[in-house]
């Protein structure tokens, strides 16, 4: 049989380097190739193979798939939620046709599998903004929730048509210590770890009571890995499951904080995202994940805030 051969698009973003250093553990460093447009992320480096590529290059990438002999891709690259707005005609175009590209290789090559994130950013205002269901009225009201509402019908598709098996997780705000936010409105339950070691104060951008669903990126990465590695007769949803763990707004984490830092202040000055915020779910429903393929989620705030303060101490 022939050994899994992984290809990480978008590898050195924030998802991107953690789930390529995870599933080098798993696989090995030689089976899974990094690549971006971006140079290689220091973490990265050294750790396994590493290209340049432009997905939105469809030649180049099909060239990549049969040089590399792939049989998964791990498709990351993505214009997020705040920047979008900021250039909504590349938002869009990038999110829709790197996605397109993808599966059009996957279903020609017969690829064994292909993962696509989407976003709690699908759901919109007329979505219920607690426990918020599997299955729900979906009416996004910015570009990147549009793009990835679509891109979940054209995994869909592609794999009741053309059987290609694409998975993909709604993943809600995630937290990590090791690499750089991207440009979404969850970002700030970052920086605000940052800001209070350096600056023991922080201005945040969503008002004190923003509650939105959070997940620490340990938590994000394994779901990952575990819902590619189910059995395909498992994947009920070929659409997106929602996934999730916990949800808190501003307030509650930089009292978490205060508990680290007694001295930590916050304020706060709502700007645009505040309206992205106020658009989605402040909790979401993920029964159908636990149920398909057993997911189930370790850090809560308390957990996830001690374990950033000593992680970003120690760099």
């Amino acid at each position: 049989m022939m050994k899994d051969k992984i290809l990480v698009i978008g590898a050195s973003g924030q998802i991107g380097v953690e789930l390529t250093l995870a599933l080098r553990r798993i696989y090995g460093n030689a089976q899974v190739v990094a690549s971006d447009l971006r140079e290689e992320n220091d973490l990265l480096k050294g750790t396994g193979p590493y290209v340049s590529l432009d997905v939105m290059n469809k030649e180049m990438l099909h060239v990549q798939v049969i040089r590399q002999n792939i049989t998964q891709i791990y498709l990351l690259a993505a214009i997020l939620s705040a920047t979008g707005e900021k250039n909504p005609g590349l938002a869009w175009h990038l999110n829709t046709q790197s996605l397109l590209n993808v599966l059009d290789i996957a279903r020609e090559e017969q690829l064994q599998k292909v993962y696509w994130p989407s976003s709690i950013a699908v759901f919109g205002p007329t979505s219920p903004r607690q426990n918020c269901p599997q299955q729900t009225i979906i009416e996004p009201v910015t570009v990147y929730g549009i793009s990835k509402y679509a891109g979940e019908f054209w995994c869909n598709y592609y794999n009741r048509r053309f059987g290609v098996d694409v998975r993909s997780l709604r993943y809600p705000g995630l937290i990590s210590y090791k690499s750089s936010p991207g440009g979404g409105t969850t970002d700030y339950a970052v920086e605000i770890f940052n800001e209070a070691l350096e600056e023991k104060k922080y201005t945040s951008f969503l008002s004190a009571g923003t509650s939105l669903p959070m997940m620490y990126m340990p938590d994000a990465i394994r779901a990952t890995i575990e819902l590619m590695e189910a059995s395909a007769a498992n994947i009920a949803v070929r659409t997106s499951y929602n996934l999730a763990a916990i949800s808190f707004s501003p307030a509650e984490i930089a009292a978490e904080i205060k508990k680290h830092i007694p001295g930590f202040a916050i304020t706060y000055e709502p700007d645009y995202r505040q309206a992205i915020a106020d658009s989605w779910p402040q909790s979401i429903d993920d029964s159908a994940a636990r149920k398909d393929w057993g997911w189930k989620h370790e850090y809560d705030l308390p957990g996830i805030t001690a374990d950033m303060l000593l992680n970003l101490r120690q760099e």
